[in-house]
């Protein structure tokens, strides 16, 4: 039996869990943290914590961390990949990822998304529901593209930032490292490492 381990037993692990299953994985089996607490997502078992699935490893065709905080799940996942354990993609049947693209080990793409020609993708990233991903965009490891969220071509994406719900950015645009863009903005010029931006134009957000 094709079985699936996922890492992280929240909403974004049960939406994995159907990807997975829609992309012919057999069954998946969840891991999370705050297990024995938490011992079922829905109808699927949450089998222990990450470091039982360590040991456990062996019994599974593969292994995806479904982490939303961008962070931790790469944390997570660099963890894991090293201690041997096999690190997979899921990609849903209703996405369109270009044969000519490259996704990392532990991305996720799901109903919907669209991923273009020469687009490379790190470890562990997030390619939402209806959110696309243009030609020769080079994401780095760990970033979330949201539901809706659009990259034009040649767009570079730095590690662990997260592009908001329904957000564009412009065609050959650099976003730094741990950016956040925020929901339906426009990023029509390069942002910096560590910046909130939002709005339309998108501009970094004033702290009160």
């Amino acid at each position: 039996m094709k079985r699936l381990a996922i890492v992280g037993a929240g909403g974004h692990g049960s939406v994995v869990a159907d990807a997975a299953l829609a992309a012919g994985w057999e069954s998946v089996v969840f891991f999370d943290d705050a297990w024995p607490d938490l011992t079922s997502v829905g109808p699927w078992t949450v089998a222990g914590r990450s470091a039982d699935l360590v040991r456990d490893a062996t019994r599974f065709a593969g292994v995806v961390v479904a982490i939303g905080e961008n962070a931790v799940r790469l944390a997570k996942l660099r963890e894991l990949s090293g201690r041997g354990v096999a690190i997979v993609s899921i990609v849903h049947p209703s996405a369109v990822v270009s044969p000519h693209a490259v996704l990392g080990a532990g991305c996720v793409v799901f109903a919907g998304a669209v991923i273009n020609p020469f687009a490379q993708l790190g470890a562990g990233c997030i390619v939402n529901t209806s959110a696309s991903v243009d030609h020769d965009c080079r994401l780095a490891d760990g970033v979330h593209v949201s539901p809706g969220a659009h990259l034009g071509g040649g767009v570079t994406v730095g590690e662990s930032t997260w592009i908001g719900m329904a957000a564009s950015v412009k065609q050959c645009v650099r976003v730094g490292e741990r950016v956040v863009v925020g929901a339906g903005a426009a990023v029509v010029a390069d942002v910096p490492d560590g910046l909130t931006v939002v709005g339309v134009p998108a501009r970094p957000m004033v702290r009160q």
